[in-house]
């Protein structure tokens, strides 16, 4: 499906991630990944994105309608540039 990409696979703490079959399967065709060792445990002190920052790139740059994908990511990685860094800061101090 998505063959002409590399990928690189995120192995959280979910169980079947952490699995050692998992990670040795992984290994024996090449396929990159952050094992679990190396990912956080979900905490939403960690993810500050999934918050306000999310929050405000979608008021910005879903303001106006995209006909596609590939028409909003220049928009969103404009305004992904332009968040003042005090925002961001202020969020992961909440």
């Amino acid at each position: 499906m998505y063959t002409n990409k590399h990928w690189i696979f995120q192995q959280d703490s979910a169980p079947a991630h952490r699995a050692r079959s998992t990670q040795n399967w992984l290994t024996a065709r090449r396929i990159d990944f952050i094992g679990h060792e190396d990912w956080p445990s979900y905490s939403p002190d960690l993810y500050p994105l999934d918050y306000k920052i999310w929050q405000h790139l979608k008021e910005k740059v879903c303001a106006k309608s995209h006909q596609n994908f590939k028409s909003l990511l220049a928009p969103l990685a404009k305004t992904a540039t332009e968040i003042d860094m005090n925002v961001v800061y202020a969020e992961i101090d909440n």
